[in-house]
């Protein structure tokens, strides 16, 4: 697929230990032509963890990306009138926001320009990363997966043994899942073996 003239917005949410995994899929789209528009949940904003400090983060999406960081709900807000996103994804996509994304609740940069991303009625792409996908969640992924212009990056079981409940996506397939979306296709197969035994 051709990502020149293309522009993506990527949001980020506070499963901190998925960071590094996702930054070089964002340098990806970047390689490939597309314009990328960093969008981060205030967890992101402003926690410091064992998996590298906020500041770190912010720096490395703007070096990436050349843009500024989407990061309040004002400065979300005017995504859905200037239609300036062919795609939006959220990777990673924490429980948290999978719950209140399935609820209607607008309550961060992240969860706004979701918003204004369906009300566009163009693709919103999910990378989920959640301990709870197999417990109090599913019935909130089970939503989404049949919300018209919502398409999941491929995801399965990552620690089935310990956390039997936990859910994380293909961080590596996020491109291919969005070029999925903007066909109006959910990339398949679309629960995967991801842990190995």
């Amino acid at each position: 697929m051709n990502w020149q003239g293309k522009t993506v917005g990527y949001a980020l949410t506070g499963s901190h230990c998925t960071l590094e995994e996702v930054m070089p899929q964002i340098q990806r789209f970047v390689d490939a032509g597309a314009r990328v528009i960093p969008i981060v949940s205030n967890t992101i904003m402003t926690t410091d963890t064992r998996f590298g400090k906020s500041a770190d983060w912010q720096q490395m999406l703007r070096d990436i990306t050349g843009n500024e960081i989407i990061s309040t709900i004002v400065d979300a807000e005017p995504l859905g009138p200037s239609k300036l996103l062919d795609v939006m994804v959220i990777a990673p996509c924490t429980g948290n926001t999978t719950s209140k994304l399935a609820n209607a609740m607008t309550e961060s940069p992240v969860l706004m320009a979701a918003k204004a991303q369906m009300r566009n009625l163009r693709p919103l792409v999910l990378a989920i990363s959640t301990n709870d996908g197999l417990g109090l969640n599913a019935m909130n992924i089970a939503k989404l997966l049949i919300t018209k212009n919502i398409y999941f990056v491929p995801y399965g079981q990552d620690a089935p043994g310990a956390k039997p409940n936990s859910l994380v996506a293909r961080m590596d397939l996020i491109m291919e899942a969005c070029e999925a979306a903007l066909e109006g296709k959910q990339l398949q197969p679309m629960i995967i073996e991801r842990f190995q035994y």
